[in-house]
């Protein structure tokens, strides 16, 4: 059973604002409700909330856990032999898509950690990421080379057990097959 979260206290400013916000609607009934009291303002402001991991990830983590190491492309470690070729030839069946062509390199990270993240909660094995091959003259473009490090981020990296560029059908070298862990915590 995951334990609730404690709701931030009301501060001043949030009052306010309540306050301001509910002026102008129309009770209902003739009884006006209770004003809100605003906690007091706690002396040292809370430390922003961390990355979001799925709850496994945080309570197997130790202090001694070895760092992962990088994938590269097609490199299967700790994969059986019969699947890593299955997820090579793009045998295993695509569970999600994402197309992250026409975003801004800082929103293709946002939206490729989100989606991953999300599929790996849901408890998807296989997923496509679309790059595009680019049109850069001097080599491949942004994304295509960016996404390989952004799955190789500390951020990423324990989601994932392989990627490797995609068969020709699903978008060859502009596109990724992405292999993520099972949630061996259920």
């Amino acid at each position: 059973m995951t334990p609730r979260r404690r709701r931030p206290p009301i501060t001043a400013d949030d009052a306010a604002l309540w306050a301001r916000v509910t002026s102008r609607v129309k009770p209902l009934s003739e009884t006006p409700p209770p004003p809100l009291e605003a906690d007091p303002e706690p002396e040292t402001p809370p430390e922003p909330p961390g990355p979001r991991l799925p709850p496994r990830k945080r309570e197997t983590a130790s202090k001694t856990a070895k760092p992962l190491q990088p994938l590269t492309h097609g490199s299967t470690a700790g994969v059986d032999k019969r699947t890593a070729e299955r997820f090579r030839k793009g045998s295993m069946e695509i569970e999600a898509r994402i197309d992250l062509h026409g975003l801004t390199r800082e929103a293709a990270h946002g939206t490729l950690t989100r989606f991953l993240r999300d599929s790996a909660a849901r408890g998807r094995r296989m997923v496509l990421v679309i790059t595009g091959k680019g049109l850069r003259a001097e080599g491949d473009g942004v994304l295509k080379s960016e996404v390989p490090r952004w799955l190789n981020e500390a951020s990423l990296r324990p989601l994932l057990l392989s990627f490797t560029y995609a068969q020709p059908r699903d978008g060859g070298e502009g596109a990724l097959y992405v292999f993520l862990k099972r949630d061996r915590g259920e």
